[in-house]
C-alpha cells in the first residue's frame, strides 16, 4: 500500500445490539491450553520445556500429540510453590486427562474460591470457564471438573447489577457481597464490566 491508499472509515456497531451479562468472579485469571504437536521439533521442544505439563500421545489430527499448559493472566504456570498460582497448574495437571475434552485451543475462565481474594466462604477452588456461548450446560464436551460463569438473566446492565445485590452471588449461592458483571456487547465483540466496588477503577481520583 502507498502513501495515498484509500481507507474507509469503519462500520460502526450498533449500541443497542445483543448483551450477554455474566456475575464477575473475584479470583485470578487463568486459562489452560491445549496445542496439537506437528513435528518432531515441536514434540523436543514440549518435552524439553519446563513450562510443558503434559505431552499426550496422538490425540487429534491423526496422530499428533499435544501439549498441555496452564496459564496465569500473565505468564505459564509450573507445579513448583513458586511457579504455580494459587495451586491452579497442580489442578491442571491432576485433571488433565479430563480437561482434553475442552479440545484444542486456549481456554480462559477464573480460578477463584478457597483463599483465592473473597473467597466466596468456600474451602476448595474453582474454575469457571468464560465462554458462556461454547460451554453452555448442553455441551457434552465440558469437563465435570469446569464450571462456567453464570449468565444473568438480564439485557440491561443496571438491571443486572441491581438483580446481584438483591440475590447475592449467582456463582456461589449465599454469598452476600458480589463483585459485580461482565457486559459483552455482540454488535462490537468487546467486553465491559461493573463492579460495586471502585466502579471507576482502583486508581481513580477521588
Amino acid at each position: 500500500m502507498g502513501p495515498f491508499s484509500f481507507e474507509a472509515w469503519p462500520k460502526i456497531p450498533r449500541l443497542k445490539a445483543r448483551q450477554v451479562i455474566t456475575e464477575k468472579i473475584d479470583g485470578t485469571n487463568a486459562q489452560i491450553a491445549l496445542f496439537a504437536i506437528n513435528s518432531d521439533a515441536e514434540l523436543d521442544a514440549a518435552r524439553s520445556d519446563p513450562l510443558c505439563l503434559r505431552v499426550f500421545g496422538g490425540l487429534w489430527n491423526g496422530d499428533s500429540p499435544v501439549a498441555l499448559y496452564a496459564g496465569s493472566r500473565s505468564r505459564w504456570l509450573d507445579t513448583s510453590s513458586k511457579g504455580d498460582n494459587f495451586g491452579f497448574a497442580r489442578w491442571v495437571l491432576d485433571h488433565s486427562d479430563e480437561l482434553l475434552l475442552l479440545g484444542e485451543g486456549r481456554h480462559y475462565g477464573e480460578w477463584w474460591g478457597g483463599s483465592i481474594q473473597r473467597g466466596y466462604g468456600l474451602t476448595e477452588k474453582r474454575f469457571s470457564l468464560f465462554n458462556v456461548a461454547r460451554w453452555n450446560s448442553d455441551n457434552p464436551n465440558r469437563p465435570a471438573c469446569c464450571a462456567v460463569v453464570p449468565i444473568i438473566p438480564l439485557d440491561d446492565p443496571d438491571q443486572a447489577m441491581m438483580y446481584l445485590e438483591e440475590h447475592g452471588s449467582l456463582a456461589a449461592p449465599g454469598w452476600a457481597k458480589p463483585e459485580g458483571i461482565v457486559v459483552y456487547h455482540t454488535a462490537s465483540r468487546s467486553m465491559y464490566k461493573r463492579t460495586f466496588e471502585n466502579d471507576q477503577g482502583k486508581f481513580a481520583q477521588t
